[in-house]
């Protein structure tokens, strides 16, 4: 991590990734490149689905793979960038026939490392491979919950899932949130972790930065009317005077409360759900 000089309030505690050490320098492949009009939280007609969203600096989307489809081809690792649309980093690989496509790349590959996509894979950080394939105790990601739908489960910087079960044509996996599900050992999965681990150690440090990133402020319920929010009124300071946390809305919130749906369509692929709360 890169700390600053306490030149200022907000640079006191600033902290930033240091990508030069981490990352090749090149510039995007611009084949594999796009312009994209974000959402920033708004539907089709406008209007404001998901709160604290909007502004931001603009972006150019980069296409990644995660479906996988070049089985059995070698690939090589060309580059290693960053991608604004996500916190891990991104791989530009050649395939050994001469394409080149962008992956989510994990921790511990270098430029010039390769990796293969194949049933017969060996199971090391890279490889690609059915789970059935995955010996227990093995952490993998960009895992698919659909054999053949592409990569779901464990994109995120610094995280990975680990295999703890095979039986009766699942594989028990146990993921980030600490739940733990069954996936067809018909799925594939990525051996090895999320690059960026120390993600999660960025201290964002002043306000303007948050807006950069498309991030707008967040106001507290207690500060606001009655018709607001369930918080909001009374003379000065005041508590929230209800038992659970609730939303803007009404709906359960905060730690502790289940906001799963009863009736979900997984429910029966949940073997342990998620501790939630205080860890």
């Amino acid at each position: 991590m890169k700390r600053f000089n306490p030149t200022s309030k907000s640079r006191r505690h600033m902290t930033v990734i240091s990508y030069r050490q981490l990352l090749s320098g090149d510039s995007p492949h611009k084949p594999l490149v796009r312009g994209v009009q974000r959402s920033v939280g708004r539907n089709s007609a406008g209007r404001l689905t998901t709160r604290h969203k909007g502004g931001g600096h603009k972006r150019l989307f980069r296409e990644i793979d995660f479906r996988f489809e070049k089985r059995d081809i070698p690939a090589a690792i060309e580059t290693i960038e960053y991608d604004p649309n996500r916190s891990a980093f991104i791989a530009l690989v050649c395939y050994k026939d001469g394409e080149r496509r962008y992956i989510v790349i994990p921790k511990g590959m270098r430029v010039g490392d390769s990796f293969v996509v194949s049933e017969k894979a060996e199971v090391k950080i890279g490889n690609r491979l059915p789970l059935l394939r995955v010996p227990v105790g093995a952490f993998v990601y960009n895992i698919e919950i659909k054999p053949g739908g592409g990569a779901v489960l464990a994109r995120s910087a610094g995280n990975y899932a680990e295999v703890v079960a095979v039986e009766g044509g699942y594989v028990n996996i146990k993921l980030p949130s600490s739940e733990v599900r069954k996936v067809s050992d018909r799925c594939w999965a990525t051996v090895g972790e999320v690059s960026n681990e120390e993600n999660h150690l960025v201290n964002i440090g002043k306000a303007g930065r948050s807006r950069w990133l498309g991030i707008r402020p967040t106001v507290r319920g207690s500060v606001m009317n009655p018709v607001d929010h369930p918080y909001g009124g009374g003379e000065g300071k005041q508590g929230r005077g209800t038992r659970r946390a609730k939303s803007k809305w009404g709906k359960p919130t905060g730690k502790g409360q289940k906001s799963r749906r009863p009736k979900k369509y997984s429910n029966y692929l949940v073997v342990s759900r998620r501790k939630v709360g205080k860890r």
